[in-house]
């Protein structure tokens, strides 16, 4: 028998396969309400964003429904849902964090290295930017051209592929349908203005500044998007009569809880 590829699961994709699996087995019915996010990492022991992901992730498979105030509610799956290459797809929060590692350093570079044309490049397209309505297409397309004009400036054809590859990932389905509930015309303003900041303390040859603006500018895409569905308050602290287990623990938790039924029965 051949030997088979072994591929490592994101820690999302086996929060998502875990809920699937209780929901599958009905332990969720359709119409019930999961845990709300602060529970499941509570329960998991992992960060809310990777929950949150796990979550978008089985929204797109259309096995949830996110009601922003009210909570995630299991929906009856599609005859035909949709067939998702999920092993290959990275979390959105696992995106900004890379962006905000890799270009950081090259927001730093640029402010040593940039030339007049270069800032004229990073100019055009916040002027673009500045005249285009958001979220849209558009809108994107003017953003990415920010971010690939900054990395332009360091004369690297890699980075200016890395970035505009890594940015091109906003367009996976699970990075489109959590923009989905977060951004607006509001949060298009908010980010036009970090942009502004990193293109200053480029143009100044700061390259502290220019390290640390676009820090905050990825990180605080990440926090927009972390934002509360607002279902904590509506859950009103009550829980499901069960909740999942950490990652591959499963089969611990039941003997322990067959073991504590054991000498409950024996008392």
């Amino acid at each position: 028998m051949p030997l088979e590829a072994v591929e490592a699961r994101r820690l999302y994709r086996q929060v998502a396969d875990q809920l699937r699996s209780l929901i599958d087995s009905g332990e969720y019915a359709v119409g019930s309400r999961l845990p709300t996010e602060r529970e499941l990492a509570e329960q998991l022991k992992i960060s809310r964003p990777t929950v949150r992901e796990a979550l978008i992730a089985l929204e797109v498979e259309g096995r949830v429904r996110i009601r922003v105030g009210s909570g995630i509610y299991v929906t009856e799956p599609a005859d035909a849902a949709p067939t998702l290459p999920a092993a290959g797809i990275e979390g959105p929060f696992e995106l900004l964090r890379a962006r905000e590692f890799l270009e950081s350093a090259i927001a730093e570079q640029a402010a040593r290295v940039a030339t007049r044309d270069d800032i004229a490049r990073i100019d055009a397209s916040l002027v673009a930017m500045e005249n285009v309505e958001h979220p849209g297409e558009a809108s994107m397309v003017h953003d990415r051209a920010f971010h690939v004009a900054i990395a332009g400036s360091l004369g690297n054809a890699v980075l200016v592929r890395v970035v505009g590859e890594l940015f091109d990932q906003r367009l996976n389905p699970y990075f489109a349908q959590l923009a989905h509930y977060f951004e607006s015309p509001g949060t298009w303003r908010t980010a036009l203005d970090e942009h502004r900041a990193v293109r200053d303390a480029i143009a100044r040859h700061d390259p502290d500044a220019a390290r640390e603006a676009m820090r905050k500018h990825l990180a605080r895409s990440q926090e927009r998007f972390a934002q509360n569905f607002g279902a904590e308050t509506a859950a009103g602290g009550s829980r499901p009569a069960r909740a999942p287990a950490k990652p591959d623990s499963a089969p611990k938790k039941q003997a322990k809880e067959r073991a504590k039924s054991g000498s409950a029965r024996r008392r």
